[in-house]
């Protein structure tokens, strides 16, 4: 008798089925509660750039770009000016202190010299007829008081004797009373008289002094615009180089225009232009370095120029030794200007990932190196090489400091070989 066979609920087949199926459901689900659903990007090693953060000393420092240029620099300008008459050096010529570079004709100041002798010449004409007619004054005074003293004298003789023959009767009273009057006449006659020479003395010694005090400020100013013919006559005022010369004969120049310069080639300094971002930090006596003929040499700010032109402003530096051999003025440094102390630091090179995260967030690869992930970071000081990190990164984190421009908003970034 054949028995019915009970078929298997749970065969080998369905258990293997089922616990795929969990499985699956089991992944879905902790993907969704607990999975990483940041946006991702598959990107090529290839083409990015990879840094090391790491420790190590900083020095904050901007380039700037300084020209060569003579210690001492002395500029020609026209004192006077006039037209380019005569030209006897040419820009580039060595001079010697007192060397003529130039000349230039100007009539009108000829005029003026020639109309200022005249009146120079006419003043002394009158200063000297004045005191020839004070000469003269005082000689007929003179006479006028000897005469005076003389009749005087007389008078009083004449008074004196008929004094006497008055006493003794022998005269009347009115003779003796003419001959007193007429002596006391004479006698305020004289003491007015020589009042009145006294006081015209001291006018004509007054009128005189007038008179030499305008001839001798008229000297003064012809002496003046005699130096003003004689500066006419460009004159090198030391001894160097003549590195420039603008006059053509011909050409007139104006009074404080600039003909030229000579340079003392006694030394060097260097002439840098720097942002006006920077003119808060620049003091004397910040340093600089260079890099020629393979060397470093060291430069420090002499003097700050405070004016800003098209946003940029000036500073000469000057060599902390001996200029390098075979520096030529005119020449271009490269120069990096430090703007504080050396200290140490956690250092990210620089990149173009900057442009785009202004320095708040950089993607740094995790353990794998397989991924990078965005991270909020905190930069300090900068100088061209590197960026002082703050906060977000110790030493030894890999970071990409390549351009973020084709990256979008994207979080996590897959790398790929």
């Amino acid at each position: 008798m054949d028995r019915k066979i009970e078929k298997k609920r749970w065969t080998l087949k369905r258990i293997a089925w089922l616990s795929a199926a969990a499985l699956f459901i089991v992944v879905v689900l902790w993907n969704i509660l607990f999975g990483d659903r940041r946006s991702r990007l598959n990107v090529e090693t290839e083409r990015i750039t990879i840094s090391t953060v790491r420790e190590g000393p900083f020095q904050e420092f901007i380039p700037v770009t300084g020209t060569v240029i003579p210690l001492k620099t002395i500029y020609l300008d026209a004192v006077e000016g006039g037209r380019v008459e005569t030209v006897y050096l040419e820009a580039g010529s060595f001079v010697n202190k007192g060397d003529k570079i130039l000349k230039l004709a100007n009539t009108d100041l000829l005029l003026d010299v020639m109309y200022r002798e005249a009146e120079l010449f006419q003043q002394s004409n009158n200063l000297r007829n004045t005191r020839l007619a004070m000469e003269q004054n005082r000689l007929a005074l003179k006479a006028q008081m000897l005469e005076l003293e003389n009749q005087l004298r007389k008078k009083e003789r004449t008074f004196r004797e008929f004094g006497v023959l008055y006493d003794k009767k022998l005269i009347a009273l009115r003779e003796f009373e003419e001959a007193k009057d007429e002596y006391e006449y004479l006698k305020a006659k004289l003491e007015l008289t020589e009042k009145s020479q006294e006081q015209d003395s001291v006018f004509r010694a007054a009128q005189i002094e007038q008179l030499e005090l305008s001839l001798r400020r008229m000297e003064t100013n012809l002496l003046l615009v005699k130096e003003n013919q004689e500066n006419l006559v460009l004159a090198a005022p030391i001894s160097g180089l003549l590195t420039s010369l603008n006059a053509e004969i011909g050409e007139s120049k104006s009074r404080g225009e600039r003909l030229g310069q000579v340079d003392v080639l006694d030394g060097f300094k260097v002439r840098a232009g720097i942002d006006e971002h920077y003119i808060a930090r620049i003091n004397s006596g910040q340093r600089g370095v260079f890099t020629f003929s393979g060397q470093d040499f060291q430069l420090y700010i002499k003097k700050v120029y405070p004016e800003v032109k098209d946003g940029r402003f000036e500073v000469d530096l000057e060599f902390e030794a001996s200029p390098p051999e075979g520096i030529r003025r005119g020449q271009s440094l490269h120069i990096r200007l430090e703007l504080g102390d050396l200290s140490t630091a956690i250092l990210l090179e620089r990149g173009g990932f900057y442009q785009k995260t202004g320095g708040q967030w950089a993607y740094v690869l995790d353990k794998s190196g397989q991924a990078a992930v965005k991270r909020n970071i905190r930069i300090g000081r900068q100088n061209p090489e590197a960026f002082e990190i703050l906060e977000g990164l110790a030493p030894g984190e890999l970071v990409i400091t390549s351009s973020y421009d084709n990256y979008g908003d994207i979080e996590k970034l897959i790398l790929k070989k």
